[in-house]
């Protein structure tokens, strides 16, 4: 109406409206990613190594010793409700998180989880939310997150990894451990989740 207030939002959309009247259509974008490639395991384990995690390839008969030696003796790990009983040595304490505070998350020395899928190209390990896997919170509070991929979960891209992940499902994409850096590129880890991730890789 003459005479009325224009918001600077209207005003702005009233601009972009002018500028794209009798503008051509949209051009339709590729969708033809690269749905294959080779699963190749030593790469996967360069990709997370330089990313700073520490990769441990065993059986899966040796997951509860290779967890034994990650952490000292008694201490506390939380586990989702579904992780394999096997995988625990007797040497910690195992809380399974059935709706634990984040103070007793926090407080944990570690977490023990499954992982969904893993990438090679990207070095990336992804967690669902599974029973298995937990919460999202699990992999973000304690300070050290111990990973347990199967090599039938590994995919060489992302795209791969897309087509076995349900996009309503809480997915935590996780590419070694927590780090930031300051304007100075002064690298801190920890700061947004774990300072400390180990990925145990079975056959």
């Amino acid at each position: 109406m003459v005479g009325e207030a224009v918001s600077g939002r209207e005003e702005v959309l009233s601009r972009l409206r002018a500028a794209v009247a009798g503008g051509s259509a949209p051009v339709p974008v590729p969708r033809a990613y690269r749905r294959e490639g080779p699963i190749d395991l030593d790469l996967l384990v360069q990709r997370l190594t330089d990313y700073r995690a520490r990769v441990h390839r065993v059986p899966e008969a040796d997951v509860a010793d290779t967890i034994a030696g990650i952490l000292p003796t008694s201490a506390t790990v939380v586990v989702p409700p579904q992780l394999p009983p096997a995988w625990l040595p007797a040497t910690v304490t195992a809380r399974t998180d059935d709706g634990l505070d984040n103070a007793r998350i926090a407080a944990a020395d570690g977490v023990v989880t499954a992982a969904a899928v893993a990438v090679v190209e990207t070095g990336t390990v992804v967690l669902d939310g599974s029973p298995d896997q937990g919460r999202r919170v699990l992999s973000l509070l304690p300070d050290l997150h111990i990973c347990v991929v199967r090599a039938a979960q590994v995919v060489a891209g992302v795209p791969q990894a897309l087509a076995r992940l349900a996009p309503h499902r809480p997915l935590t994409w996780i590419s070694g451990p927590s780090a930031t850096s300051d304007i100075e590129l002064n690298r801190v880890e920890g700061v947004h989740g774990p300072r400390t991730l180990h990925v145990i890789l079975l056959p």
